[in-house]
């Protein structure tokens, strides 16, 4: 069930971009274990997207394609620094109320603008209005606010496919300046503040539609607080672990045993390959 605080109700979906968007879903159908829900192509722009949804989010890749402005954007991006996670792309229920209260909480949002979609092959269209928060404001961490005209439907998951995302990691250099901005700013509800020593780390967790938002802090190092936050690695929620791992050996893929999770009543497997770079779990909460 969605956390209801504030203007924003969940995550609506990650922003993973790629060298080519094929050998992206190619990867992330292994990782789902099912093909992509969206596929477009913005021949103007010279980007396609990919979009995997879960039961509360959604995992959308973006790649370069043709000569458009935000394809020669993206091929730099990728030049630079390769395949990575850039955005979060949070959902409100009303986005004229989220631009207003973001706006007298400092995140000095840009102007309201609409977008639509077609899907590549059965030609559905997708329509929504968004706006983005300025950078600085955000640690550095692209960030858009969005509200669907009609609200995608969230597929259902068989035996071993990804299910729903359970959390992501974001590390920073500024734990206190994360504080403010999750919780306070975009208000996110604040679960936990802890600090394992064990670990060499300090938590903070933020609860949103359903998913936490890990932000970790390495103690120890002394990194430019001013430096940027950055979105590492996801953790994907299933129903049955030993399915999961089994379709995944079975496709020769690079998963470490099973193991209890840090969490009680967690069990885990690390898919270490094929993620475009992303550090990836997989996890499974017992009942009981």
């Amino acid at each position: 069930m969605p956390d209801l605080c504030g203007v924003i109700t969940g995550l609506d979906h990650l922003v993973l971009i790629c060298p080519d968007i094929e050998d992206g879903i190619a990867r992330y159908t292994a990782v789902f274990g099912r093909g992509a829900d969206w596929v477009s192509l913005d021949q103007a722009g010279g980007v396609a997207t990919a979009q995997f949804r879960t039961e509360n989010s959604a995992l959308e890749l973006m790649a370069p394609a043709g000569e458009g402005p935000v394809g020669q954007r993206l091929g730099e991006l990728l030049e630079a620094g390769g395949p990575r996670l850039t955005s979060l792309v949070f959902l409100s229920q009303d986005l004229d109320v989220a631009h207003h209260d973001l706006t007298r909480r400092g995140l000095a949002p840009g102007e309201i603008s609409s977008g639509r979609a077609r899907h590549q092959e059965t030609g559905e269209l997708r329509s929504w209005r968004r706006f983005r928060c300025a950078d600085a404001a955000c640690a550095g961490v692209k960030t858009f606010i969005l509200q669907h005209d009609t609200p995608p439907a969230p597929p259902v998951a068989g035996p071993g496919q990804v299910a729903r995302l359970d959390h992501l990691v974001i590390t920073t250099p500024n734990p206190e300046r994360a504080v403010a901005l999750y919780g306070a700013r975009l208000g996110l509800r604040f679960a936990l503040d802890r600090t394992a020593e064990q670990w060499g780390t300090r938590f903070l967790f933020f609860r949103t539609g359903g998913l936490t938002l890990e932000v970790i802090h390495r103690l120890g190092e002394a990194p430019d607080p001013a430096e940027s936050d950055q979105i590492w690695g996801l953790t994907w929620a299933v129903e049955d672990l030993e399915a999961a791992h089994a379709r995944l050996s079975a496709q020769n893929a690079d998963i470490s045993p099973i193991r209890p999770g840090r969490k009680p009543g967690t069990r885990v497997f690390t898919l270490r390959r094929d993620t475009l770079g992303v550090p990836t779990l997989f996890i499974v909460h017992e009942p009981g």
